[in-house]
């Protein structure tokens, strides 16, 4: 895992989740933590239907295309839409997300983040996830977000393996997450959800 700045992105998924509406009540860990367990659901799901992303250059190609006719944070949009989301990429980045503005929530700081690929567990985790299908990984990595474990724990823990599934997969994890938060800050109030 190449070196983050994961305070930063820690800092940008909660501003962008504070502005749209989603801290105006009080919600438990449990119930953050399994709005995590259903972007893995909807990863695994996205992994069923064989919906993968097509590479950045066709991205790039669509977001290019209109350029200088639309504004654009539309042709972003429109690209995104198109391309990337709803993607097992987007689904992940999502997880992130979310892990990442529960930490900014409850104020962990993540920069011992990399700590844990020190730790003899990290070593077991990823040979371990090498030998599991990608169903498997996600439910490993849901018995990881339900363990009754420091909270700390299970945020630097569940964006580690998260990011060793990308690397399994030779996804771009830190690509996606950069523009599913650009995505999110062009979004309306809770995305148009309840919370």
């Amino acid at each position: 895992m190449s070196k983050i700045d994961f305070n930063a992105l820690r800092d940008r998924a909660y501003k962008c989740a504070c502005e749209h509406g989603f801290h105006g009540t009080e919600l438990s860990n449990g119930h953050l933590l399994m709005l995590v367990i259903t972007e893995l659901s909807e990863a695994v799901e996205a992994d069923r239907k064989g919906k993968y992303f097509k590479g950045i250059s066709t991205f790039e190609r669509e977001f290019n295309r209109y350029y200088a006719l639309v504004d654009e944070n539309k042709c972003f949009e429109r690209a995104f839409e198109k391309y990337v989301k709803d993607t097992v990429p987007d689904e992940m980045a999502d997880a992130v997300i979310l892990l990442l503005d529960l930490a900014g929530s409850i104020d962990i700081s993540l920069d011992d983040i990399y700590d844990l690929t020190n730790e003899p567990e990290y070593k077991d985790w990823d040979d371990a996830l090498k030998e599991m299908s990608f169903t498997e990984r996600m439910f490993f990595l849901t018995s990881i977000l339900t363990e009754d474990r420091d909270i700390a724990e299970v945020i630097k823990a569940s964006i580690v393996i998260i990011f060793l599934n990308a690397d399994l997969l030779h996804i771009d994890l830190l690509w996606h997450i950069e523009q599913k938060q650009k995505y999110n800050e062009l979004r309306e109030n809770k995305h148009g959800k309840r919370y």
